[in-house]
């Protein structure tokens, strides 16, 4: 009597695995935040760069418009007091707030220009006209600072050219532009000039904090 061993037709073969402890994984996620922080100053749309650079471009300009009028600001003239005609000259640096608005200007073309160069150099990069959070920020905060200058400046000076247009009330002192009208037009323009800049240097605040509500 014979025995016949069986085999089973399909036996299991276990082969084992070994699953090797993951230690990139801190790696992998800190590569994984920088990407994305990446990508996010990335995301920006190219009309961003381009407003960007339009306001700063536009910004330099009026700044040193409001500096080139008002240091051309002088005139000389007459005018009658008591029936006397007396010599009068009038000059833009003959008064502190005008030195202080054409400081200021100064100061706004600087920031601007500089502002304006990264950003080209940004664009011509490729890359976007904000590099990173820090850097937006300290956009933002230079924004607002020559921002409120400028607005400062021109209410100071502002005040003074007021005061030559209409005199002082009850006092024999007479308005000044009327025999400097020159002279008063130029300040004007400037003064303007310097207002126009306070509202590019807002407008680009805004878009930092566009950018920085958007993509942080």
């Amino acid at each position: 009597m014979s025995t016949m061993l069986k085999t089973p037709p399909d036996a299991a073969i276990a082969i084992p695995i070994t699953i090797p402890a993951d230690h990139s994984a801190p790696t992998t996620k800190v590569a994984a935040e920088v990407d994305c922080a990446t990508m996010s100053s990335t995301k920006l749309p190219r009309n961003y760069d381009v407003m960007h650079l339009a306001l700063r471009l536009v910004c330099v300009s009026a700044s040193v418009a409001s500096v080139v009028v008002m240091t051309s600001a002088k005139e000389k003239s007459t005018i009658s007091l008591y029936g006397f005609n007396l010599p009068v000259y009038s000059k833009w640096s003959f008064s502190d707030s005008f030195d202080y608005l054409v400081g200021v200007s100064g100061a706004v073309a600087v920031h601007s220009f500089l502002q304006l160069l990264i950003t080209s150099n940004m664009l011509l990069r490729k890359s976007s006209a904000i590099s990173s959070r820090k850097h937006a920020w300290l956009v933002f905060a230079g924004d607002q600072v020559f921002a409120y200058a400028m607005m400062s400046a021109g209410s100071a000076a502002s005040g003074v050219t007021n005061l030559n247009r209409t005199g002082i009330k009850h006092s024999s002192l007479p308005n000044f532009c009327k025999p400097l009208h020159s002279f008063c037009d130029r300040v004007a323009v400037a003064i303007g000039f310097g207002f126009f800049s306070c509202f590019l240097l807002a407008m680009s605040a805004v878009l930092d904090v566009v950018w920085l509500s958007e993509y942080y």
